[in-house]
């Protein structure tokens, strides 16, 4: 795995590139944990390494069927709030029957769904700006399909970020020696890959 994005294209390949890369890094930040530790909870925060994983899923899914929909308001709009509230919440938790193979699984699966939604979709589209929290501008109608894309990489390297911190907080792992090792680097004077405690 490379640690950073390749060489891009165009505008669509960029974005995804860039985009595949912060799905990568919590790939990475996932090396080696056991389900156990994916639910451990070691800072301040109630974040988990598997919590962040699902929430960071769930949140491209949403923003991916907005793009789909564009013009229109996608049918999750019209689920109950109660519904949609309990839905949210639910994404910060990694519950006992949550698995960190099918946390994983379910973000590739999730790379796959935006790869093809984006390749057929037009990027100047406007696409409605969702009414359901009071954290979306009233003032502003829509967005283009561009903007959700940029705003998909700000929230995933943002809970990159977070992961980082959950992980290190576990077992004292870095990003960089976890990315040694599951990438299969040999070890330098600078850079050791990541191994289990014995």
């Amino acid at each position: 795995m490379p640690a950073m994005p390749g060489p891009v294209a165009d505008e669509k390949s960029s974005l995804l590139a860039f985009l595949s890369q912060q799905r990568q890094n919590f790939r990475t930040i996932a090396h080696g944990l056991s389900d156990e530790q994916a639910r451990l909870t070691p800072t301040a925060s109630a974040l988990s390494v598997g919590a962040l994983i699902k929430h960071v899923t769930a949140c491209e899914g949403s923003w991916v069927e907005r793009i789909a929909a564009a013009p229109d308001y996608p049918a999750a709009d019209s689920v109950p709030f109660e519904e949609s509230v309990a839905s949210y919440a639910n994404q910060y938790r990694m519950d006992d029957a949550d698995t960190l193979g099918a946390l994983l699984a379910g973000l590739d699966e999730q790379e796959r769904i935006t790869e093809s939604v984006v390749a057929v979709a037009d990027l100047e589209a406007p696409v409605p700006v969702p009414r359901n929290a009071p954290w979306f501008p009233s003032d502003i109608e829509a967005w283009s399909g561009r903007w959700v894309l940029g705003h998909l990489i700000e929230e995933l390297s943002r809970h990159a970020g977070h992961a980082d911190i959950v992980r290190e907080s576990i077992d004292g792992a870095t990003w960089f020696e976890l990315m040694a090792a599951a990438d299969g680097m040999e070890e330098t004077p600078w850079l050791k890959p990541w191994q289990p405690a014995a």
